[in-house]
């Protein structure tokens, strides 16, 4: 239960990043219970794909990796592929899109992995099986399609590395 309000204390005075995140962490935990405690919560997964996708216009898909302190900046328009992993400590803005670049049906693997500490900035598009690292800021309407060293800075369409912050 303790994990459920990891993200709490970073979120402090945004409810909706608070609600969003408590709820996804909820679902989170059931996803990885045996399929008969998942079938007893199927009213709860209803629930939040209405809530949460329908309602809030988020989309976060309850089986996601997503790491501890996440924070969510009002969190309209954010669409995440359920195989991306995001570290911990990561700040997600509002329209930011985590997915695919690929349109057939099996893309678990083809979508993007975030390190620690990552700020994506509003607006920011991120495709396919690339790498952020740790520390990257990636700035607001970039299209990121290519690989973002630690502690990297990019930005455009498409995302070019502006510099590399000092550790």
């Amino acid at each position: 239960m303790k994990a459920w309000f990891q993200d709490w204390n970073v979120n402090k005075g945004n409810i909706k990043g608070r609600t969003v995140l408590f709820i996804f962490r909820i679902a989170n935990s059931i996803s990885k219970q045996p399929r008969i405690i998942k079938f007893i919560f199927i009213p709860f997964a209803i629930f939040y794909r209405i809530f949460v996708e329908w309602v809030l216009c988020i989309e976060i898909p309850w089986k996601l990796n997503l790491g501890s302190n996440t924070r969510l900046f009002h969190g309209q328009g954010l669409v995440i592929n359920a195989g991306a992993i995001i570290g911990h400590n990561c700040i997600l803005r509002h329209n930011i899109t985590i997915g695919t670049n690929r349109t057939d049906l099996d893309f678990g693997g083809l979508s993007p992995k975030i390190g620690n500490y990552v700020d994506i900035g509003a607006g920011a598009i991120l495709l396919g099986d690339i790498k952020i690292g740790n520390h990257a800021c990636i700035a607001a309407g970039s299209v990121v399609i290519k690989d973002v060293p630690d502690y990297g800075v990019v930005a455009g369409n498409p995302a070019k590395l502006i510099r590399i912050n000092q550790a």
